[in-house]
């Protein structure tokens, strides 16, 4: 069964059923494993918990 974890910002309902739908039509197609065994896990983080360039997201 794969297990893809998506680390990313907060994201709208619809835009994270667009991605869960495309991430496991990827993986069918490149493992050729049946959609049911695709394991999609979102883990969202507010702006205030990441950083880049040495600044928060929030702040920049």
């Amino acid at each position: 069964m794969p297990i893809v974890t998506i680390q990313q910002g907060p994201r709208g309902i619809e835009q994270k059923r667009e991605l869960v739908a495309r991430v496991t039509e990827a993986f069918v197609a490149a493992l050729e494993c049946p959609a049911e065994s695709v394991l999609v896990w979102i883990q969202e983080y507010p702006a205030e918990n990441w950083g880049k360039a040495g600044k928060l997201t929030a702040d920049q």
